[in-house]
């Protein structure tokens, strides 16, 4: 059941926006739950928006059979227009009135998993953004407030857990062998919050007792057999609950929380209030079935929406366009949650740098593609299309910016102004900005708003360009920094950004130089910030004895790419001596950086070892450092991505990236052999599994050795490390070092691989998640030969694949199309014909899915050819489609687009 159009789309537009010309002030939602057909009574009151000039209520509704409507208990007239439901003849004035509207639908034939569908015989819910229009008719807008009651009916033997949201007042019998349960929600939501569950489920459940005395009763609901993976996520949710309520005095509101595990959703977790629905991905954990990804994954995520509990559901987003409101501010929540967790300095700093690195090699490119939106966007078709990075990630930089210009306490505050002026309302980005400038008047961010906000507005990376200037004759150093930004679709002049500019200085030696501006009396020590809101602005810093080697963008204190002529040997610096960790190993991914495009660029055939010995020498170092700990090693020691090098070209030949990257990987692995060993001797015993940082450092660096060991052997023909490889893969105790071990027979191609593949199959055949991961990893192996397209074909015939469950379609076809360029972008145009084939099948019964999968060639139009050409001609496939759902339509169109 999927909502394919025919012709023309509508345009939404922010500018457009008007209030809603009804307000509906309690819903009453009765469900006789069946998967062929659900009967939905909805009572609702209502009254006029006295503010809006009087017109007819329009309601949204789509795959509904329409049985009855009522006004005040009598009939009454009403009209189709497409899919919305036209009321006329409605009571005059501003008295409340009723409506009373009885429909059917048939869940277990909704493919799109939005609305209310069947999953494994369960029933679940998913509203955002769209979804509640397929369950009854109604005004399906953020801004539309309600108090919900809700009475779920179904038979006990089938559905014996009825869940929705807010807190349980009555359930009992009926008669059939059915029974009824009844929940009241205390806190007015959007119908984009609503959500029910009924089917054969069991529940890990934890009491907790706030710190004002409350009692609080969490659950954790999975399918039967799956309890013994709860216990992380339960932790998570409680040390979530903690941590709200200690960092900004946010308490859980509400008798019980909820949280249930699906395994088909299509998306990572939804946070309706008080009644979470998950994907099982984010939920269940155990040492034996997860990674350490997967535990941090969880902690993450589990974090994130019940942090939206306030942030998202007791202040809301009036409209669509503002939906980094509650999703950028609750990302870096569920950041700054993940990092305040962290004991040590050094794995904040860690984790510091995964999400910059998912910003950069994700959302920068989205910045410079033909989806380029603002954090704000203006327009859309179909506003699926903007679940996106832009909206998420840079919209929490946004917020984190906020965070330096106030400081921590003054952020504090700011929250505590929001919720005192927003709580129980739908608001806008330019309210949340109010309220933290207006909570630290004397702040860079209160003066500088009006720029600020420019971050909501302007879409495109903004580019920082530095130039430093030594004066020995002043003991003086001139640092300039320029800012510009490229055109964007539809914006083509962008105006001055306001940039925070973390900076320290650093000698020849690597040791910190104390910073003092030409009108300052005295230096400062460490790091400072600096707020640039010209074009171009100079900090001439004094009583410097030698030119210093700058510290540019500590932190990484604003989403921007940093233009710097470092030379090797400042880089060198910094690598070695930073004490600021994300420049130490932003120091490192430039010079790999260099090295690569270096090679990529040369004339001819491609450089055996693209990598010079300065730079072997620094990564032995920094695999030695007896100081650093293992976790930041692993990043550092990892090569930037095939993906993130291609940005950084104005043409890409894709395969010439792959080959380089390769090499550069292989020569690392075969020049640091010895270091590799000493590496895996050194950290492999863990003791018993717990995923805390130290513990996941020292295994994702005995992973990598692993790797770059199997590597070596594949050059020099020993079998030695792929035995052991081999060997740790069956002696495994837990997951991620089976999993790792596995990964590196895999990447490296060996033979073994095939038996280890097999082996790992037969063991989780059950596991639906560990599949997943088995898949992904074959579908992303490097290729060697074009072999990779061949195998996922191949897996996409397996008896265990299901294109029909988002997870399983997205571990082959998203791990071949999307995270395995070198695979994917073939000469003889096969991986493109295979992404249109999918995205049209795909489309056909999920749209959102299909439309995620088509943003795989978003960045088509840098490519070299032959490349450039076929890749357009299998969007252009798509694109003439007739019957294709608007979240494609909007997608391949805006690619096509000159």
């Amino acid at each position: 059941m999927s909502s394919l159009r025919e012709g023309p789309t509508t345009v939404v537009r922010r500018e457009d926006y008007t209030a809603p010309a009804y307000w509906i002030d309690t819903v009453e939602l009765s469900f006789d739950l069946d998967p062929a057909k659900t009967r939905v009574l909805n009572k609702m009151r209502l009254r006029r928006n006295a503010d809006v000039p009087a017109q007819a209520l329009r309601l949204d509704g789509e795959d509904l059979n329409l049985a009855r409507v009522l006004v005040n208990g009598a009939g009454c007239s009403f009209r189709m227009d497409g899919n919305q439901l036209v009321l006329e003849s409605l009571p005059e004035g501003s008295e409340p009135f009723e409506l009373e509207i009885f429909t059917t639908c048939a869940p277990e034939k909704n493919t799109q998993l939005m609305g209310l569908y069947v999953s494994q015989g369960t029933f679940f819910t998913q509203c955002e953004a769209e979804g509640f229009r397929r369950i009854t008719y109604f005004l399906d807008r953020p801004d539309v407030m309600a108090s919900y009651t809700v009475t779920l009916r179904a038979d006990k033997k089938k559905y014996p857990v009825l869940l929705s949201n807010g807190n349980l007042v009555e359930e009992g019998e009926l008669a059939d062998g059915r029974h009824f349960a009844k929940w009241v929600d205390p806190h007015k939501k959007p119908c984009y919050l609503f959500a029910l569950v009924a089917g054969e489920l069991v529940a890990r459940e934890q009491r907790i007792v706030s710190r004002s005395g409350t009692e609080h009763l969490l659950q954790v609901f999975v399918r039967p057999g799956d309890m013994d993976k709860t216990e992380h996520a339960m932790n998570s949710l409680i040390a979530s609950v903690a941590w709200d309520e200690a960092r900004f005095g946010l308490p859980l509101d509400l008798e019980r929380f909820m949280i249930v595990a699906t395994s088909d959703f299509n998306m990572g977790a939804m946070e309706n209030k008080g009644l979470n629905i998950f994907n099982t991905k984010y939920v269940l954990a155990n040492s034996a079935t997860a990674t350490d990804t997967d535990f941090a994954n969880i902690e993450s995520v589990v974090g994130h929406e019940y942090f939206h509990n306030w942030t998202g559901n007791r202040v809301t987003c009036r409209d669509w366009f503002q939906l980094s409101l509650k999703e950028g501010l609750t990302v870096f929540r569920d950041q700054e949650f993940s990092m305040d967790l962290c004991a040590e300095p050094s794995a904040r700093a860690v984790k510091r740098i995964e999400d910059v690195r998912v910003l950069r090699t994700a959302q920068f490119p989205e910045d410079a593609g033909p989806m380029a939106h603002p954090v704000r966007p203006d327009s859309y078709v179909e506003i699926n299309n903007f679940y996106t990075v832009t909206v998420y990630e840079k919209g929490a930089e946004v917020v984190r910016m906020m965070q330096t210009l106030v400081g921590r306490e003054g952020f504090a505050a700011g929250m505590k102004q929001y919720f005192a002026r927003h709580d129980g309302q739908a608001v806008t980005c330019d309210d949340f900005a109010q309220s933290m400038a207006d909570a630290n008047p004397a702040s860079d961010l209160a003066r500088l708003l009006p720029q600020f906000k420019r971050w909501y507005s302007q879409a495109g990376t903004p580019r920082l360009k530095a130039q430093g200037v030594y004066d020995s004759s002043t003991r003086s150093y001139a640092l300039t920094l320029t800012q510009s930004c490229a055109p964007t679709p539809g914006q083509s002049v962008k105006e001055p950004f306001v940039i925070p500019v973390a900076i320290g200085l650093l000698d020849a030696q690597g040791g910190e130089l104390p910073l003092q501006l030409a009108h300052w009396n005295q230096p400062e020590a460490g790091t400072r910030s600096f707020v640039l809101t010209q074009e171009s602005e100079t900090l001439t810093f004094v009583n410097l004895d030698a030119e210093p080697v700058p510290s540019i963008l500590r932190g990484f204190s604003a989403p921007v790419v940093l233009d710097f002529d470092y030379s090797d040997a400042h880089l060198l610096t910094l690598l070695a001596h930073d004490v600021d960790p994300f420049n130490r190993w932003e120091a490192g991914q430039r010079l790999a950086l260099r090295l690569a495009l270096k090679a990529i660029q040369s004339e001819g055939a491609l450089p055996a070892e693209p990598l010079d010995m300065a730079f072997i020498e620094a990564m032995r170092a920094v695999l030695r450092h007896p100081a650093l700990d293992a976790a930041f090693k692993e990043l550092v020691l990892t090569l930037p991505s095939e993906t993130y090098i291609s940005e950084q070209l104005d043409v890409v030949d894709p395969q010439r990236v792959h080959a380089v990257r390769e090499a550069m990987r292989e020569q690392l692995a075969q020049a640091l052999h010895d270091d590799w060993v000493w590496a895996f001797e050194a950290h492999r015993d863990n003791g018993a599994y717990r995923p805390d940082p130290l513990s996941t450092g020292r295994r994702a660096l005995t992973g990598m050795a692993l790797t770059m060991l199997c590597l070596a052997a594949r050059a020099s023909g020993s079998p030695v490390w792929p035995g052991k490889t081999l060997q740790r893969f069956k002696d495994a105790g837990n997951m991620t070092d089976r999993f790792n071990a596995l990964s590196a027979l895999v990447v490296s191609g060996h033979p073994l691989a095939s038996d280890a593949l097999a082996r790992f199959h037969q063991l989780f055949r059950n596991e639906a998640l560990v599949l997943d991961k088995w898949f992904a990893l074959q579908a992303g192996a490097p290729d060697r030969g074009g072999d990779v397209l061949p195998a996922v074909r191949r897996l996409m015939s397996h008896a265990d694949f299901n294109l029909k469950n988002p997870n399983r379609a997205r571990s082959v076809i998203f791990s071949y199309c999307s995270a395995n360029p070198g695979a994917f972008h073939r000469a003889d145009a096969a991986g493109y014909q295979f992404w249109s084939d999918c995205v049209i099948e795909l489309d056909a019964f999920n749209p959102q899915v299909a439309a995620r999968l088509a943003r795989a060639l978003d960045r088509w139009k840098k490519l070299a050819e032959p490349y450039r050409a076929t890749a357009r001609e299998a969007i252009a496939r798509v694109a003439a489609r007739t019957q294709l759902s608007n979240d494609v339509r909007e997608v391949v169109t805006r690619s096509l687009a000159e």
